[in-house]
C-alpha cells in the first residue's frame, strides 16, 4: 500500500469535491431515508430500512477512505518537476523497439488512472520500468502478455 496518495491538483480537487458531496448531500439524504423507513414498522423485515442502512455504511466507508487519501496527498506540481527523466505527473512518448508503434502515457497516482486518456498508474509494470529513465533509454519489462522493449522518445509536462 502506498504511504502517500500522489495526485495532480485536478485530482485532489476532484476527490475533495466527492468527499464534500458525500458528507453534505448523500449522507444526510440517507439519514433521512432511514428515518422514513424506520417509521414503517418492524425493522427486521423492512427492506427499505435495511437497504438504506447498508448504503449509509458504504458511504461512511468511502468518506473515511477519501479523508485518509486527502490527508496523505502529495500534490504533484508539473511546473516544479524537471522533465529530464520520467517521473509521476509527466507524459512520456515511447516506441516499441520491435513493432515501431508509438505510445504516449502520463504517469499518475492510482486515483487518477484513466487508460482511455493515456493516464497509467505509477504502480503498473510499464510505469515502474519507465520511472527514472531519460530520452534515448531502452526500457524492458515483463507483463502477462510477454516481455516488451520500448525506447523513450520524449518526456513532457
Amino acid at each position: 500500500m502506498e504511504d502517500k496518495t500522489y495526485l495532480t491538483k485536478n485530482g485532489f480537487d476532484k476527490l475533495k469535491k466527492e468527499l464534500e458531496y458525500l458528507k453534505k448531500i448523500k449522507k444526510p439524504q440517507l439519514s433521512k431515508e432511514i428515518g422514513i423507513a424506520r417509521e414503517m414498522g418492524d425493522l427486521k423485515e423492512n427492506a427499505e430500512y435495511i437497504a438504506a442502512k447498508e448504503t449509509l455504511g458504504h458511504v461512511m466507508g468511502k468518506i473515511i477512505q477519501l479523508e485518509s487519501k486527502l490527508s496523505t496527498a502529495k500534490i504533484i506540481d508539473k511546473d516544479k518537476i524537471s522533465n529530464d527523466k520520467v517521473c509521476i505527473g509527466l507524459t512520456v512518448l515511447i516506441k516499441d523497439v520491435e513493432t515501431k508503434e508509438e505510445l504516449e502515457y502520463t504517469l499518475v497516482g492510482t486515483d487518477e488512472v484513466d487508460f482511455a486518456q493515456g493516464k497509467i498508474s505509477i504502480n503498473s509494470p510499464i510505469a515502474d520500468a519507465l520511472l527514472g529513465k531519460k530520452i534515448g533509454d531502452i526500457v524492458e519489462f515483463k507483463a502477462p502478455a510477454g516481455i516488451f522493449k520500448y525506447k523513450v522518445l520524449k518526456i513532457s509536462k
